[in-house]
């Protein structure tokens, strides 16, 4: 954030975020584009950090990264493979004996190599919504404890799909876009339904619009080669795009409601607004059908 176009996000930054100096926040998917930036936001605001990745050596890499920029910061690493159920069995027991103030549900794939996991069902929809509900689900009543706070990363993509009860996971479809989009669909609506009951945790739907990250690189080399550098130009840069979700943090959202750049959900600093993309009809039916994966387990 550089010259007068850093003013406006330094202003919103010091009236919209406050120190987070001895709560214990769990990123999934830190290592990504938006999920660096958002540990920076995060680390500067003096949270204590549990990366819960795959890689341990990316891993790695960023907890030096965060050291160096801000010294004194405590990161742990936490082993997290979305699409692995032991895993997230694991990591949920992990973080259940010493809860998190903050779980934040970055993690997202899109067009990846598709199959069946050992849950029946696909991959993509695991990643992107059956785990980290299973991961929320199982965390509740622990984080209800210290007063905690959950952070869903929707997407503007889950206009491309309507929930489907025949093919919830939608592992007859092929397009990308809407793979992806019901998956978020369902994680979003399911969290809207389940938190109308839920006390002493609350929830915030954030998304970050669209921006330069590795979520993008999905199209062919050639395609990417050219798209890429006006992307970067067209869209918000990840440090920015994370401010949606660094807003989410701090302000809790009612059911139906998110918050995301405030222009055509692609521009701007965040706003929270409400939805008029699904009916309360379509979120009981998404719910109904994510809540009968998770007891299928």
């Amino acid at each position: 954030m550089r010259g007068k176009n850093r003013a406006p996000y330094a202003r919103w930054f010091a009236g919209h975020t406050h120190s987070l100096e001895g709560k214990r926040v769990a990123v999934t998917g830190a290592t990504g584009g938006i999920g660096v930036e958002l540990c920076r936001h995060l680390a500067r605001l003096g949270a204590q950090l549990v990366l819960c990745n795959r890689s341990r050596e990316k891993t790695e890499a960023l907890m030096a990264a965060l050291a160096a920029e801000y010294p004194g910061v405590q990161v742990a690493f936490l082993p997290l493979d979305l699409e692995d159920a032991a895993s997230v069995a694991a990591a949920g027991e992990a973080l259940a004996q010493e809860p998190p103030h903050l779980l934040i549900h970055n993690a997202g794939a899109y067009a990846i190599p598709r199959h069946t996991t050992s849950l029946g069902v696909d991959n993509v929809y695991q990643i992107n919504c059956l785990a980290p509900y299973i991961l929320t689900r199982r965390l509740l009543e622990p984080m209800a404890a210290v007063g905690g706070h959950v952070v869903a990363v929707g997407s503007i993509a889950h206009n491309y799909g309507r929930v489907d009860p025949a093919d919830a996971d939608f592992s007859t479809r092929t397009a990308a876009s809407q793979v992806y989009g019901n998956a978020k669909r369902h994680l979003m609506l399911a969290l809207y339904e389940r938190f109308e009951d839920v006390k002493g945790v609350t929830l915030s739907v954030t998304h970050p619009g669209i921006t330069f990250t590795n979520i993008t690189a999905h199209y062919p080399p050639w395609l990417f080669a050219i798209i890429k550098h006006p992307m970067k130009w067209i869209f918000m840069r990840p440090r920015r795009a994370a401010l949606s979700i660094l807003r989410g943090v701090f302000e809790p959202c009612g059911h139906g409601e998110w918050i995301g750049p405030r222009l055509l959900d692609v521009w701007g600093l965040p706003a929270k607004r409400k939805l008029h993309t699904f009916t309360a009809e379509e979120a009981k039916t998404a719910f109904a059908a994510v809540e009968r994966l998770c007891e299928d387990q």
